[in-house]
């Protein structure tokens, strides 16, 4: 594509991954617009603050403009619908279209190395922290991540060096392109971090989904590099006859592996462990992240950024000013002494790290988990047993009620679905108290009626939740 394209127009431009391409474009000096509903923050507000103008709502209207020249190019997002009137008059009107993740490459990625970050767990934070180290080594990397990053306050960064930092996602392109969004990305350094089913509108099961990793794999040339988290069995099987050099790190040992952390403690300013690497003298670490699941995190970005490079005692020394990613264990704030904490989880494996993260950071607080079933596979009842042992760890939960309706998506209709209600009778039965409230201003009414000083509000949510963690902090000054 040739790079005199001016005028960018994006449809659904308020995904992460969309917006964060919409801002590294209008960064450069070249017209940006786009539209979508429903937007809220974090990337709502970081489109106001870019000046990106954005349409509510879907029409042709909004870039068919008598007198007004059509754009140079667009870009439509993978939330998108073949049915939606503003892509097909896009489509129709014989101006070139990309996917978003062929946009990212085209435009951003391909004069750069291109250091993919894959897993079902991990990505953003690993991707940001990769890119952290590279910079504050003086490597000026580019970067791509599908949050805010608080390191570069903003989700994009453009830099001079030779490394482009991408967040590398398995669910597909667009509805003209359904293969994963991470195949577009051509890694040279690829990164996987894990491997579970999730995303069940689009794969089967778990064998579908890791033949899609099998490919990501596959493709990585004989000079490239993977840094695989080996103490998943999937990743293991996945990565299997990869074709290039593998660098492999876990938290307990393990065979073949180069990298891994022992004797990990968490203190209240991170966690610190002794990095152990193969053929090199012990380093104590300090993180400024909790969890194990961090651990890991922290492991494979030291791992990356020493095959990229750096010297390890370089990045170990830069680790610990790194501030991390909007929305992972993000204190909101606190009020009369209860802590509000927002955080991304909605997998059962997610939810279950950061509720042990945060009992390990504040073991004197009483954890009341506040949990929104909102994704296409958690509202599915194929997770029903793995949360009930999830949060494991909380002192008091409350959930949202899943809508009593079905699923329709590329697997099929879908009328099994997740009860909040079940969930409840499980973790009652496990001697966690528990409740099913109907929606948001419910769920705020009760916390704000239990909570004293020292509590600690944990809410888990992958969308804007109604607002709840601005609702919680108001009621909580307001008492």
């Amino acid at each position: 594509m040739s790079t005199a394209v001016r005028h960018v127009h994006f449809i659904a431009i308020g995904g992460t991954g969309m917006g964060s391409l919409a801002g590294l474009l209008k960064a450069r000096g070249w017209k940006v617009t786009g539209s979508d509903s429903g937007l809220y923050p974090p990337m709502s507000t970081a489109l106001e603050t870019w000046k990106i103008p954005v349409c509510e709502g879907f029409s042709p209207d909004n870039f068919r403009v008598d007198g007004r020249a059509l754009p140079d190019l667009f870009v439509i997002g993978n939330a998108v619908r073949k049915d939606n009137p503003e892509a097909v008059a896009a489509m129709d009107s014989g101006v070139p279209y990309r996917s978003f993740s062929d946009a990212l490459y085209e435009l951003a990625m391909a004069d750069k190395h291109s250091v993919v970050v894959s897993g079902t767990h991990g990505k953003t934070t690993t991707t940001n922290l990769i890119a952290y180290l590279l910079e504050a080594t003086g490597r000026d990397p580019s970067l791509l991540v599908g949050g805010i990053s608080r390191d570069f306050e903003g989700s994009f960064r453009e830099g001079k060096g030779e490394h482009f930092v991408v967040e590398g996602d398995e669910y597909d392109t667009a509805f003209f392109d359904k293969t994963p969004k991470f195949l577009h990305y051509h890694p040279q350094t690829l990164i996987l971090t894990s491997v579970e089913f999730d995303h069940a509108d689009i794969y089967r099961d778990l064998d579908h989904v890791k033949s899609a990793f099998r490919e990501l794999v596959a493709r990585v040339p004989e000079g490239g590099t993977i840094v695989a988290a080996w103490g998943h069995d999937d990743v293991r099987d996945v990565v299997y006859g990869a074709p290039c050099r593998i660098l492999r790190y876990a938290l307990e040992p393990c065979e073949g592996t180069s990298w891994r952390a022992a004797n990990v403690e968490a203190r209240e300013d991170g966690t610190v462990f002794d990095l152990i690497v193969e053929g090199e003298p012990p380093l104590r670490v300090r993180t400024p992240f909790h969890g194990d699941f961090n651990v890991e995190n922290t492991l494979a970005a030291l791992a990356t950024v020493a095959a990229l490079g750096v010297p390890l005692e370089e990045a170990v020394a830069a680790l610990p000013r790194a501030l991390g990613v909007k929305r992972r264990q993000e204190e909101r704030g606190e009020e009369g002494g209860v802590l509000v904490i927002d955080d991304f989880a909605h997998h059962p494996t997610a939810v279950r790290g950061s509720i042990g993260a945060l009992r390990a950071r504040h073991p004197e607080r009483r954890l009341v988990a506040i949990f929104e079933p909102r994704t296409n596979t958690s509202r599915r009842r194929i997770f029903q047993d793995d949360y009930a042992r999830a949060f494991d760890g909380a002192d008091r939960v409350l959930v949202q009620e899943v809508p009593d309706e079905p699923i329709y998506s590329a697997t099929g209709e879908v009328t099994e679905l997740f009860s909040s209600a079940e969930l409840c009778d499980a973790l009652s039965a496990r001697g966690i108290r528990a409740d099913a409230l109907s929606d948001v201003d419910a769920i705020v009414d009760c916390a704000l009626s239990e909570s004293q000083s020292g509590d600690l509000l944990l809410v888990m949510s992958n969308g804007g939740f109604g607002g709840i963690w601005e609702k919680l902090l108001a009621g909580l000054r307001g008492r």
